[in-house]
């Protein structure tokens, strides 16, 4: 995996990205309540708070939680909520050194079709079947990763050009369209709410 991704949109953030599975798999599980960029742009941040050039699934799972905390927490923070994104982050890491020997491309690497990456995903600590779909379709559409029937798997997050997810990110045009994406279902969540009352 040596792939240039822009879901950072900071080059040193996105090269750990496009060449650490690790990382890709950290951004993605902080993906959430927190701008893309921000959350893709932690594990460069969290690597640099551990004076590493990559992430370590071994170390990071055996780290002191309190300090791992802290070192999340530091400002700027890695996350709006950096206590229990640490733990999240620690648990994936666990759950990967368990499973696959702190080797985090081997969630994918040999896996034959799209289901079974898919079922493989959403066993990962933090990753409900959404989280898994978006991360199937980002590893299919980027990065090379396309077992039988991945599109399918992935569901409308594998549909080419959809502009739905990180997955389409290729730079800030195709960044602002799943800006506008998501603010469009945004906005028909909100009007469906509102019509319910």
């Amino acid at each position: 995996m040596d792939v240039t991704l822009h879901l950072a949109q900071d080059p040193e953030a996105d090269a750990l990205l496009g060449r650490s599975p690790l990382a890709a798999l950290v951004g993605m599980l902080l993906d959430q309540q927190v701008p893309m960029e921000w959350a893709f742009k932690g594990p460069r941040t969290i690597a640099d708070r551990l004076g590493a050039d990559d992430l370590d699934a071994h170390e990071i799972a055996t780290r002191d939680p309190e300090a791992f905390s802290a070192l999340l927490s530091e400002k700027p923070a890695v996350h709006r909520y950096p206590g229990s994104m640490a733990q999240r982050i620690q648990q994936l890491c666990q759950y990967l050194v368990e499973h696959y020997d702190g080797d985090a491309s081997a969630v994918w690497e040999g896996v034959g079709t799209g289901r079974e990456l898919l079922k493989r995903l959403e066993e990962l600590p933090g990753f409900g079947k959404q989280k898994a779909q978006i991360f199937l379709a980002l590893l299919g559409k980027q990065l090379g990763v396309r077992p039988t029937g991945w599109r399918e798997a992935a569901g409308a997050y594998g549909e080419e050009q959809s502009f739905r997810s990180v997955a389409d990110i290729t730079g800030p045009e195709s960044l602002a369209k799943v800006r506008a994406h998501k603010q469009e279902m945004k906005a028909a969540a909100k009007a469906a709410k509102a019509a319910k009352k």
